[in-house]
């Protein structure tokens, strides 16, 4: 049995547990044979061969900086790359394919990424040695796959790969100038002009770099990617900080890219738009910061059902002890709560937007979703609920709390900011904060901090909870997790809830109501519900010109392809949401 042991060297702190207790507990060490060690650092390092995997370590100490992992008895092979002795290790790759946009599905922290660099090119695999493996020993490696062919064609040079990262935040630190500049320098295809019009970048044409929103960041690295001359692209996470509507139509531009000359490789969390773009996947599987493993591929409806069932039958791998299922149709509205507040009409202008909103209601234990474009007054709406914008609209009368859109990070300690949270013990377990009450807020990763910040929203004593874009930065058992906590919630406690967020999936999984966004982004808002979910849904597609039938195996909800037969056959009923 293959075993590997993790040391967390940031969470290690040998003086505060009490002078290296793993140390001194380890029944290998006692025996007088070296398992548990002192690193040059001061922290500690495991021999992984002397190691029996008795757990005492990982369970005595007290920061869970430890992890020890039997393999599963399939993975003989050394991991393709590891981050030096007892770091992270990563088993097998995806591999691109000719004419397919192969999909990438997983939790965060199980190598997505670190995949990723590798297939292309920056990050150099090195089978878990000290030292980076030669391109020969890779395409050994990989003999009688389908990523050995792409190792064979990368070492002859007859691939040439473009990649867009995760972090599309980083790019003004590393690039200064115009979104022209950039986009300028990056073309190599004399294609510019058209990549533009496609991805509508032509508004911010003369713009900083530095002054341009998270999504038209993301719609710049997308272009700048594409522009360069290859034939396999990688976009790891392309749908973050896009409305529903572009993403949609990033994953058409993306999908048109591939052909018998082109391969396509994509992380993406949300699942619908992981549907409609891709035609294969691979799942990964593993546990966070110690290994990740990256299954066989499969159909793209195949693997994602596989992923939401936990079990992998080819592999014979149980890679999570629940299924996830959807409800069969949209939730019934038999048992309304009793009224928890209501709004007077909104009209408010601020600078060049206007928001119009007609009076409305919430009642307790609601769970309302909101949908609509980006700059099209969604957050503004959320605030002005929240009394942080003053107008009639407000209901201040509430005890409020409030999860902002943008999250500011500083060194104010998790713990600080989580005292109320285990006593809701439903949040505290399933989004696994525990092992973050050691940090500050400055040493979180983006999935880590939106966990602590929903938490500590819902951990708060109020009547209505105003949440702007939960899922944002989780991976898709995170935001499932999430929205079942808040669902919880809110019925255990008589409270209500308003959700903004883009991932459809995420919304149909949470809500009980809609209220949907019309109008023009920066210019005009409207808003209108809250609605029914079948009649807000409706409201919602019909403006996107697309429709949705539920998966025959969990119930999953799935994008038609536009024109098909399921697609038509709902128009003409006017159910774009689940016949």
């Amino acid at each position: 049995m293959t075993r590997i042991a993790v040391v967390d060297k940031s969470k290690c702190s040998p003086v505060r547990c009490g002078d290296y207790l793993c140390i001194r507990l380890c029944p290998v060490n006692r025996t007088g044979t070296d398992c548990i060690l002192k690193d040059d650092e001061g922290k500690i390092r495991i021999i992984e061969e002397t190691c029996t995997g008795c757990g005492i370590c990982v369970n005595r100490c007290p920061f869970e900086a430890i992890s020890i992992v039997n393999l599963p008895a399939e993975l003989d092979k050394p991991p393709i790359h590891r981050y030096g002795e007892n770091g992270f290790a990563l088993y097998n790759l995806p591999a691109p394919i000719f004419g397919k946009v192969v999909g990438i599905i997983g939790r965060n922290g199980i190598g997505k990424s670190t995949a990723m660099k590798i297939l292309a090119g920056a990050l150099k695999p090195n089978l878990g040695r000290e030292d980076d493996a030669k391109p020969e020993e890779i395409i050994e490696y990989f003999k009688g796959t389908e990523a050995h062919l792409f190792f064979e064609k990368i070492n002859k040079k007859e691939i040439s790969l473009s990649y867009k990262p995760q972090q599309v935040d980083l790019i003004p630190r590393h690039f200064k100038g115009t979104v022209d500049e950039l986009l300028t320098k990056a073309d190599e295809k004399g294609e510019k002009e058209k990549i533009i019009e496609v991805l509508e970048l032509g508004k911010i044409l003369e713009t900083d770099v530095t002054k341009i929103s998270g999504g038209e960041l993301q719609r710049l690295a997308i272009a700048a990617c594409v522009l360069k001359k290859a034939n396999v692209y990688f976009f790891d996470e392309p749908t973050s900080y896009l409305d529903i509507k572009q993403r949609l139509k990033i994953s058409k531009f993306i999908r048109e890219l591939a052909d018998e000359k082109t391969a396509v490789l994509v992380v993406e969390h949300d699942l619908i738009i992981l549907d409609y773009m891709s035609d294969l996947v691979h799942i990964m599987y593993g546990k966070e910061g110690t290994y990740g493993v990256v299954s066989m591929v499969k159909s793209t409806k195949a693997g994602i059902n596989t992923y939401l069932s936990g079990f992998l039958r080819e592999e014979n791998v149980r890679f999570r002890d629940y299924k996830i299922e959807f409800n069969e149709r949209p939730p019934e509205e038999s048992s309304e709560g009793a009224l928890l507040a209501s709004w007077d009409k909104i009209d408010e202008k601020l600078g060049r937007f206007t928001l119009v909103a007609e009076p409305g209601e919430i009642r307790r234990k609601d769970v309302v979703g909101i949908l609509g474009e980006n700059g099209i007054g969604k957050t503004t709406f959320v605030k002005i609920l929240a009394g942080e914008i003053k107008t009639k609209g407000s209901l201040a009368d509430l005890k409020i709390s409030y999860k902002p859109q943008y999250i500011e990070q500083d060194d104010k300690p998790v713990a600080s900011l989580l005292a109320n949270a285990e006593k809701y013990d439903v949040a505290f377990r399933h989004l696994n904060l525990k092992p973050l009450m050691e940090k500050s807020l400055s040493e979180l990763s983006g999935g880590e901090l939106q966990r602590v910040v929903c938490a500590s929203a819902l951990s708060k004593e109020a009547d209505l909870f105003l949440m702007d874009e939960p899922s944002a930065y989780l991976d898709v058992e995170q935001r499932l997790a999430m929205s079942k906590i808040i669902r919880e919630i809110m019925t255990q406690r008589g409270k209500a809830c308003l959700v903004v967020d883009h991932d459809l999936l995420f919304i149909d999984y949470l809500s009980k109501k809609l209220i949907v966004f019309d109008g023009v982004p920066a210019e005009f808002g409207d808003v209108k519900g809250p609605f029914a979910m079948q009649e807000g849904m409706n409201h919602f597609l019909h403006d996107l010109g697309i429709t949705f039938r539920r998966d025959e195996e969990n119930r999953r909800p799935r994008a038609n392809k536009k024109d098909s037969q399921m697609d038509n056959k709902q128009k003409a009923e006017g159910k774009l949401y689940y016949s």
